[in-house]
């Protein structure tokens, strides 16, 4: 089958408009986007026989599939191997229902429900754990010596459980400035402080939930961890999962605490660990896999002697949520994450700007780039970022897309992440070119700049950001071409169908915004491929400081 599926999908791609072509010898401007193959792109992805795309199920080798053969018939450059693939290795781990914690303060002891009260998995790689660990609250669980900030003061925190609380200290009147003001950074991420306890040698770690500090209402953590989690293969913590904040108040006030107290503490470079005198007996039975999965590459050659070298690169994730494995069998309701917009939006726009590139070089190269396993924590783009088709030092910028526009045209594009660097004012030019202006920069409340697959790319010191779209930028700040009610509610409603199975497609889409878009960022990166000069990160920013 993974022969015959190649060759039929081959044969039918003149339909979709991707006859292959060579490419010219001469430097040429950004051509243009054709609508018709983004749809048909986008209608196939999110078809129902590509069973949500999820990570280490077939629906999910069906798409890698799908985009090599149409990388293939696109006339894309595979890479030096001959091949579209990049090898991605995660493990998988599913907690079994046997699992479970008991919290023992004094002669008390507090038997928390996992989901409602608990979630929690394991990253150990380890199918059966048990072991006894005391808690240890470390505020946000932040080293930041950039800030003058360090919540751990040195304590040995091995075989320790650590509680702490998401997000970032919050700006103070004196320091309305620090950690970015209101605004999100990487430390305030769950990812983040996971990574933080495993770097330490904690037992574990477990983020104390509020909807306001982690920007999502409980359901979140507790849908994703109930079920098959992934990370990129190696050791990990041995528990890692959330405490719903009144679990958590619980606990603390057994142990004579006030929670509340103890956060205004965390608030002041002052604070010190405080060994909540709760001791944790953890029992973690886990179902462990090792997944291969792929990111998909496809290359358009530069032109010019010395800068085909180097590169632009355009991604956008193929991955979704896949098939509810928790589905019993006879359960006639749908139970497929079709991730229409997120992110089969993205993947068919790649798709659409690449046949267009092929005939166009640029005078550097252009990677087209589509990562594996973003939904689960950034997994594809980390793996490249490790093995990149052109060195770091010689990677111009990477423009991502996610959840793309489909309520219309609009006159005003999102570029948040971009002030970061030089790349905010190449992406004035490009949209005055096209008659549109860039939308105002806001505070990133969310985190949303690390939370998408360009991050690992500014991680490593690579210019990058996330080309915005209508749907996370339809709160007053994004104007419609014709200012229709209708557009801005299908935005608005939007967030109703998030990572829910109702993010399917529909033919009646407006597509003619994501076409917008994506030509947008197709010519952004034109500009920054034929231009002499790289893109550069502005003074005093963190990412401009990292060695690549």
């Amino acid at each position: 089958m993974r022969k015959t599926l190649p060759t039929l999908l081959a044969a039918l791609s003149p339909l979709l408009g991707h006859a292959a072509a060579s490419a010219a010898p001469a430097t040429q401007a950004a051509p243009t986007v054709q609508a018709a193959p983004l749809r048909a792109h986008l209608a196939f992805l999110s078809h129902d026989l590509l069973e949500g795309r999820g990570t280490g199920q077939r629906g999910g080798d069906l798409a890698v599939s799908y985009l090599e053969t149409q990388a293939a018939a696109i006339g894309l450059q595979p890479l030096a191997d001959g091949s579209y693939r990049q090898s991605v290795k995660i493990e998988g781990s599913k907690l079994l229902p046997e699992s479970s914690v008991r919290f023992e303060v004094g002669d008390k002891s507090i038997t928390p429900i996992v989901g409602k009260d608990i979630v929690f998995g394991t990253a150990s790689g380890r199918s059966n754990i048990a072991f006894s660990a005391p808690l240890l609250f470390v505020g946000y669980g932040v080293h930041a010596p950039e800030e003058r900030w360090d919540d751990y003061k040195g304590r040995e925190v091995k075989g320790k459980i650590l509680v702490m609380m998401v997000n970032d200290p919050q700006p103070t009147a004196e320091e309305p400035n620090r950690f970015a003001g209101k605004a999100y950074t990487y430390y305030g991420r769950w990812l983040y402080k996971f990574e933080e306890a495993a770097r330490r040698g904690a037992a574990g770690v477990l983020l104390i939930h509020t909807t306001p500090s982690a920007s999502y209402p409980w359901s979140v953590p507790a849908n994703g961890f109930s079920h098959e989690r992934f990370h990129l293969a190696g050791p990990g913590n041995q528990m890692e999962g959330w405490l719903h904040e009144d679990t958590a108040r619980e606990l603390f006030a057994a142990a004579g605490q006030d929670l509340d107290k103890l956060r205004a503490q965390a608030e002041s470079r002052e604070f010190q660990p405080v060994d909540l005198r709760i001791r944790a007996k953890a029992e973690l039975r886990s179902s462990i896999r090792q997944v291969e999965q792929f990111n998909v590459i496809g290359i358009v050659p530069g032109t010019d002697p010395q800068l085909k070298e180097e590169a632009v690169v355009y991604s956008a994730h193929w991955d979704h949520l896949g098939v509810d494995e928790n589905v019993r069998e006879g359960d006639r309701s749908d139970h497929i994450w079709n991730g229409a917009i997120d992110n089969a939006s993205g993947t068919a726009a790649l798709l659409a700007m690449a046949a267009a590139a092929v005939p166009h070089p640029a005078r550097r190269a252009q990677v087209f780039l589509w990562p594996a396993a973003e939904e689960q924590g950034l997994l594809g783009s980390a793996a490249y970022v490790r093995s990149p088709a052109f060195p770091l030092a010689k990677t111009a910028a990477d423009l991502n897309l996610d959840s793309m526009n489909f309520a219309g045209r609009t006159k005003d594009i999102g570029v948040a992440g971009a002030e970061r660097s030089s790349l905010y004012e190449t992406a004035g030019q490009v949209a005055k070119q096209m008659g549109m202006k860039l939308a105002p920069t806001i505070p990133d409340l969310s985190g949303a700049y690390f939370r998408a697959d360009h991050f690992n790319f500014a991680k490593a010191g690579v210019p990058a950001f996330n080309v915005g779209s209508a749907v996370f930028s339809g709160d007053g700040h994004f104007e419609f071409a014709h200012q229709h009610a209708e557009q801005a509610a299908q935005i608005v409603g939007f967030k109703r169908h998030y990572h829910q199975v109702t993010d399917e497609y529909h033919p009646g889409w407006d597509l003619s915004g994501m076409l917008q878009q994506a030509q947008f960022t197709l010519k952004l990166g034109y500009a920054v491929a034929n231009s002499t000069a790289m893109p550069r990160w502005k003074a005093g920013e963190a990412f401009g400081r990292v060695p690549r």
